[in-house]
């Protein structure tokens, strides 16, 4: 028996994939298609995959021209499975021409012409036609806008912000910087927003009004109240509103969430999460009203791996703040401590102040670490009692997570949902109310 091995993604099956199987099929006696994860497209640059990998996998099974289905999750396996399945020809698209060469040392290589005028690609980027705005005050505004441009069927809009030299720099760049909101909202189908979290329920509020999806960084409001009106708005009007924090969406971090939760580590007792940078800001500088203080910047950051990992039921909190003595809200440093039934957690979070900006996850059988920063980590490590155990893990980390984020939010605005978020609704909502107590002053402050 002759046996035929073809990969792909197979995203949006369509009529040229179903040919490319066929004269597959017919090169032999028996087919299999590996079908790649999200995982390993990510890493070959692939983001912006449209389906999942169950809905790939059954649209494959659903032609009908595969005898099995295999899963691509690594580089390098290619090999391994032409030994392992005792493979005779191996084909692709000419597409790849001379690209798999170097698999002629262990079966024949056939690479076979494409259907013209039919591409996956193209039919993503046909299917979503995001225009997206951007409001804020804040250079991550540029990254995003850099990162924007390698997901496809995003286009962009102009900037709205509220710092003058901001803009001044905007434009300089050749951005185009819009002097009212409205300007902006009327040029765009959803926002970006990453102004003063103070401003975060008014421009939200704003855009859901003007009938634009809305992804906004954390906390989307300061308060729990404001949150739910924010969502009501949003369903009312069919509109996607989603949390931004870019690190949910890294596959370092994700990998690292499926192995704690499958009992790697055995039961996690304790989440110890710290994010800081030295920061100082001076009250006189024109700059200090769009500063962001720790428990936004980065005590929300620091509090997501806890509610992810350990849930949101806990029975106690305690918050106790450094404040600045200069300006309102301000806090230099804070460290929350959090009880649940069977686990504790600790967040420490500051700007002005440095420690090591590490995540070390506790359990019963070993522990996690991801070594500062973790919310940038590429790799982390599994340890054990018998160090000969321990297990490192790499993973490829592209635009901080950004464009994953980006083409989760695409992906929610052509379903008219928001259900493509890694975060969760109650995470959300948890995060807002810890925020909320900050303000509301139900926490320790001390005085610097």
């Amino acid at each position: 028996m002759k046996k035929v091995i073809t990969y792909g993604t197979y995203d949006l099956l369509h009529y040229g994939h179903i040919r490319l199987l066929e004269r597959a099929k017919a090169l032999g006696d028996y087919l299999i298609v590996g079908i790649t994860t999200e995982d390993f497209d990510k890493r070959r640059g692939k983001i912006n995959v449209k389906q999942s990998l169950a809905e790939r996998i059954e649209a494959v099974k659903n032609t009908g021209l595969a005898d099995e289905i295999i899963i691509e999750e690594y580089e390098g396996q290619k090999i391994d499975d032409i030994k392992r399945y005792g493979i005779d020809v191996f084909t692709v698209g000419t597409d790849w021409k001379g690209h798999f060469d170097y698999l002629k040392d262990y079966c024949e290589v056939v690479y076979l012409e494409r259907t013209e005028g039919v591409s996956s690609s193209e039919a993503r980027a046909e299917r979503r036609k995001v225009r997206l705005g951007y409001i804020g005050d804040n250079r991550v505004i540029e990254k995003y806008r850099s990162e924007s441009a390698f997901v496809n069927g995003i286009e962009q809009a102009g900037v709205f912000t509220e710092d003058p030299r901001f803009a001044e720099n905007l434009e300089k760049g050749g951005t185009p910087v819009c002097s009212e909101l409205e300007e902006l909202l009327n040029d765009c189908e959803a926002v970006y927003i990453e102004s003063h979290p103070s401003k975060h329920y008014e421009h939200v509020s704003m855009a859901l009004k003007a009938g634009k999806h809305v992804l906004c960084e954390s906390p989307i409001s300061l308060s729990l109240k404001q949150y739910k009106e924010l969502e009501d708005l949003a369903e009312q009007k069919h509109l996607v509103l989603m949390d931004s924090l870019k690190t949910a969406y890294a596959t370092a971090y994700n990998r690292l969430l499926l192995l704690v939760k499958s009992g790697e580590i055995g039961d996690v007792l304790s989440v110890d999460s710290t994010c800081t940078s030295l920061y100082e800001i001076n009250n006189n500088e024109p700059d200090a009203r769009y500063s962001w203080n720790s428990i936004c910047a980065w005590g929300i950051l620091a509090m997501l791996p806890v509610f992810q990992i350990l849930g949101t039921d806990y029975e106690s909190k305690d918050m106790v703040s450094l404040m600045s003595d200069s300006i309102e809200n301000y806090d230099l440093f804070s460290k929350i401590d959090f009880r649940f039934k069977d686990a504790v957690a600790t967040v420490k979070a500051g700007k002005g102040v440095k420690s090591e900006g590490e995540l070390i996850i506790s359990g019963t059988k070993g522990y996690v670490y991801v070594p500062a920063p973790w919310w940038k980590t590429d790799y982390f490590e599994v340890r054990y009692e018998d160090i000969e155990q321990n297990k490192r893990y790499f993973y490829q980390l592209e635009g901080e997570g950004i464009r994953y984020e980006l083409v989760a939010f695409a992906n929610a605005v052509e379903k008219g949902k928001s259900d493509t978020s890694y975060i969760e609704r109650n995470i959300t909502e948890e995060i807002i109310k810890v925020v909320e107590d900050f303000y509301d002053n139900k926490h320790e402050c001390i005085k610097k």
